[in-house]
């Protein structure tokens, strides 16, 4: 797994490959660190390269929304793969993340606001 944080109006996380049980400890690891160090109130998580998500996985983006939360930064999703945007809707996930179609969705929606 890789991620990338690049700053504009908002920061932006990148995870890559497999969000499982072999990498959720450093996924969390990573997307509380890239929380702590922006300075922007919104973090987009975009996971167009995230091929798969299990719920070892799931657990470590609740656990960094959380984390966001009480740092006081609003946390989006967008580009979610139809397999890993299932997993959302069976858990209702889906109700509790915005999630967008896209970086560009988001930015129409979220930023422009």
């Amino acid at each position: 797994m890789n991620s990338n944080l690049l700053n504009r109006e908002f920061a932006t996380f990148q995870p890559q490959g497999y969000l499982s049980a072999a990498n959720a400890k450093e996924f969390l690891q990573q997307l509380t660190e890239a929380v702590e160090t922006s300075n922007n109130p919104s973090i987009l998580i975009d996971m167009k390269e995230v091929e798969f998500m299990d719920s070892a996985g799931l657990m470590a983006l609740i656990e960094g929304f959380r984390f966001a939360q009480e740092m006081k930064r609003n946390v989006s999703i967008c580009s979610v793969a139809p397999s890993v945007r299932m997993l959302f809707e069976l858990t209702q996930l889906d109700n509790v993340f915005n999630i967008f179609d896209s970086q560009d969705s988001f930015v129409a929606e979220a930023v422009a606001a």
